[in-house]
């Protein structure tokens, strides 16, 4: 996810009509019952909604079961988009995307996708983007929450906690108020399912795969299920997938943490911004403000900013080094109106508190539903509030400003069903490429190393910054190259490599 955490809402209306040359069916394992499916027609056409729609870009819409297990019982449909290689003489295949999430739409990624590939990558393969199921232009689920994430701090104190506490089952009942059919079936597993029908409705033999974050665990679940399938298979940002869901969350409080004491650093030796000239008097600023934000909400750029929220921006801010300016700019406007100053919030913190705390203006209350379903939908975690009040108590002296964001309440603990499905264990020889950042933030160092130890014939290449989303961040040349060079010629590196700083 972007560091604004903002999602454009779209408005996509793509019905599938009859389609002259369409792509002949890929082979269909027999007695599967989707045969039905794989051999329906396509109509692409301009992706509404996008604005600015990327270039090249086409849209169509593809049906697909519910439930898996019933293929002649209800469908859904799915956004599918996709770029066409830039050479058709050289076309080697499809490569589908997944931007991460669980709930990040996906239309728009093969735009981004081709702006880190080389003419001759390009030139191999159609660039294939999907909103998931439930997401988007995807059959969208809306639950009409009220917000845009489950993270939010407990805070100081238990009334906070039992205030998470409400705010996560509000939004749980409010899902199986809504939508009590349709939840059981938004899991990994069937997405990868979807994922492997849109490759047989597109003609294909085999899929090459692009995934960030979440979406490496969706490369690695379809590897795991489809290893016969799998062309050329990439994954940036890697959790480890044995820790998914809870354990992965968690692990974001101690990254978190190192990442302020790194910005801290950063900015005492930049002391222009006026946080403090040493990094323990920039940490004890940054801390005090979430206590001035307990005390009062702090009113900046039409928002009141309490303890609550506070984590969450930090938290936003500190995924990438290269905004460490951005960052200190926002932690000095912050401190200014904590103190009764008048601030001129700028554009860049704008953005990040309306997509923190109005998301309806960008959709991303909606897309919550999608994210929720997925995870709760895919694994079971703790019941009893009680194991998240114990989490956030043992998580304050080491993790005073995000302990208690990751370890709070989660609505899947009032999940109505446990998953039907196990989530995948994940041990395969399928060969892939993993770029992981070493202060990544969001999929940690070392749920990464979780990853490539189950990604057997995998190959890692370290990139040694803090980022999430190496290819498509500006520390990414020598990872991009190795991307491109696998992508192209099927050249994995030779052994496992770290990029020069």
């Amino acid at each position: 996810m972007k560091r604004t955490a903002a999602v454009a809402a779209l408005a996509l209306s793509l019905a599938a009509g009859p389609a002259p040359g369409a792509a002949p069916a890929a082979s269909a394992a027999s007695g599967d019952g989707l045969d039905r499916f794989r051999g329906q027609p396509l109509t692409w056409a301009a992706c509404p909604g996008l604005d600015p729609a990327p270039e090249g870009l086409e849209c169509t819409a593809v049906t697909v079961p519910l439930d898996y297990a019933r293929p002649h019982g209800r469908t859904i449909r799915l956004a599918v988009s996709r770029i066409r290689a830039a050479g058709p003489g050289k076309r080697r295949g499809i490569l589908q995307t997944n931007p991460g999430g669980p709930g990040t739409r996906g239309l728009a990624v093969p735009a981004d996708v081709r702006a880190w590939m080389e003419p001759g990558t390009a030139a191999a393969y159609d660039v294939i983007g999907m909103d998931t199921r439930g997401l988007g232009a995807s059959t969208p689920l809306d639950c009409g929450l009220q917000r845009g994430t489950w993270l939010r701090s407990a805070g100081a104190d238990r009334a906070g906690f039992e205030e998470s506490l409400r705010m996560a089952k509000a939004d749980a009942d409010a899902c199986w108020r809504e939508h009590p059919d349709v939840l059981p079936h938004l899991t990994t597993r069937n997405t990868a399912r979807d994922m492997d029908l849109v490759r047989s409705v597109l003609g294909e033999r085999k899929t090459s795969f692009f995934g960030q974050s979440y979406g490496a665990v969706l490369g690695a679940v379809y590897a795991q299920m489809f290893p016969g399938r799998v062309d050329r298979l990439v994954l940036d940002s890697a959790p480890d997938p044995a820790a998914y869901w809870m354990r992965t969350q968690q692990a974001m409080g101690p990254a978190g943490e190192r990442a302020l004491d790194e910005f801290a650093a950063w900015a005492a030796r930049n002391p222009g911004h006026g946080l403090g000239s040493t990094a323990a008097d920039v940490r004890a600023a940054v801390e005090g403000l979430v206590r001035k934000a307990a005390e009062r909400p702090i009113p900046v750029a039409g928002f009141h900013v309490d303890d609550h929220v506070l984590p969450l921006v930090l938290h936003a801010y500190g995924m990438d080094e290269a905004d460490n300016a951005l960052y200190a700019a926002a932690v000095r406007q912050l401190l200014d109106a904590a103190d009764g100053r008048p601030v001129e919030a700028s554009e860049d913190l704008r953005a990040v508190l309306t997509a923190l705390l109005h998301p309806g203006a960008t959709g991303a209350d909606v897309d919550l539903s999608a994210a929720m379903a997925t995870v709760c939908g895919d694994v079971t975690t703790p019941r009893d509030p009680d194991w998240y009040r114990r989490a956030v108590e043992r998580s304050r002296t080491a993790q005073p400003v995000f302990g208690p964001l990751v370890n709070g309440p989660v609505p899947c603990a009032f999940w109505r069903e446990r998953p039907r499905e196990g989530f995948p264990e994940i041990g395969n020889d399928v060969p892939a490429l993993q770029l992981q950042a070493a202060g990544d933030t969001r999929a940690t160092y070392e749920g990464g190393l979780g990853m490539h130890r189950r990604m057997r014939g995998s190959r890692l290449v370290t990139v040694p910054v803090r980022t999430h989303g190496v290819l498509g961040s500006p520390h990414g040349p020598c990872a991009r190259q190795a991307a491109n060079d696998y992508l192209r010629d099927g050249t994995l590196p030779a052994r496992d490599t770290v990029c020069a700083p």
